[in-house]
């Protein structure tokens, strides 16, 4: 491997430090602050008015550390396109939202058709101008892939859009989507390398960025990544689990997106069929654990452990 990929680590989070004190003032300017719901923590109204849409400064790192490998690294391109594609939705919701004031953002069914607009183009670009194949290893059984023939497509763009909006869902308390990702992208990073898949520097570009945006948005934070940060990166970790035939790890190291989603699935559905009855006290699941009593500080702490446990189990399931 050339060792100057891992410079892209350097590169990326040098490129996040110093846009920070530049582009958080701006969007405090532009007046983008964070509307908190009164339904939720008490603690979090003080985050009113806490300038948003942060992931700008995420995607800006990435793509500029990226242009500077893409020549030699051409299996970048479709995470790229991935990680901006779903980005500038989340940057449209955002921008509706907080600039023109429209609290609803995207609706729901601009949201769904932009998702599968980008998936879609990933799933041609994956099976035309590749040589990747959409059959996917299964962990800890050395050499043997589970392939759904006719129904890969459908279940990408199944995987592809849970993925994202796991990660949405994961965005809801300070740094607890950049902690639980930086820790993925750098599972990610390690097996890339091993396996010289070809995509080390956009996932080392991603845990450069993560880390230097970290620093504005451990708690308390100083900016919040917004949509803009939390679709791009979960498109980012689900692009980047298909081009190296990884899906399936995703219910390991992504197990955290996981069970936020489903949680507030199940908030919903048992909400609808019981008339008003809830599972939890609030969902996304990491809500009720604040509204159980745990500090903001140590959900994320909690999360992140088992994140960097679940990707240590994920690297031993290489086989």
């Amino acid at each position: 491997m050339d060792a100057t990929v891992l410079m892209s680590v350097i590169i990326s989070f040098a490129i996040s430090v110093v846009l920070g004190p530049v582009v958080i003032p701006f969007l405090r300017r532009l007046k983008v602050g964070q509307t908190v719901r009164d339904e939720g923590p008490k603690e979090h109204l003080k985050k009113n008015g806490t300038p948003t849409m942060g992931g700008i400064l995420i995607l800006i790192s990435v793509v500029l550390t990226s242009i500077l490998y893409v020549k030699d690294y051409p299996r970048i391109i479709p995470i790229l396109f991935v990680t901006l594609g779903f980005g500038l939705i989340g940057f449209l919701d955002d921008y509706i939202k907080v600039v023109l004031k429209r609290s609803l953002g995207l609706r729901a069914w601009q949201k769904m058709a932009l998702q599968f607009l980008v998936t879609g183009v990933f799933a041609y670009y994956l099976t035309h101008y590749t040589d990747v194949s959409l059959s996917m290893r299964v962990p800890f059984f050395s050499g043997i892939y589970l392939d759904f023939g006719i129904l890969n497509i459908p279940v990408l763009f199944f995987i592809v859009i849970g993925v994202v909006n796991g990660a949405n869902f994961t965005d809801g308390l300070d740094g607890l989507e950049s902690s639980v990702t930086v820790l993925i992208a750098t599972f990610f990073t390690v097996v890339a390398i091993g396996l010289q898949s070809g995509v080390e520097p956009v996932t080392c570009a991603v845990v450069g960025a993560l880390l230097g945006f970290l620093l504005f948005n451990v708690y308390p934070a100083s900016v919040f990544m917004g949509d803009t940060g939390s679709l791009a990166l979960g498109g980012f970790v689900a692009a980047t689990a298909y081009m190296m035939q990884m899906p399936l790890f995703l219910a390991i190291v992504a197990f955290i997106y996981m069970i936020e989603v489903i949680s507030v699935m199940l908030q919903v559905s048992y909400f609808k069929l019981t008339g008003g009855k809830r599972i939890f006290k609030m969902a996304p699941i990491h809500h009720h654990f604040e509204l159980c009593g745990w500090s903001e500080t140590r959900v994320v702490a909690v999360f992140s452990i088992i994140t960097a446990l679940l990707c240590l189990v994920a690297l031993m399931g290489i086989v």
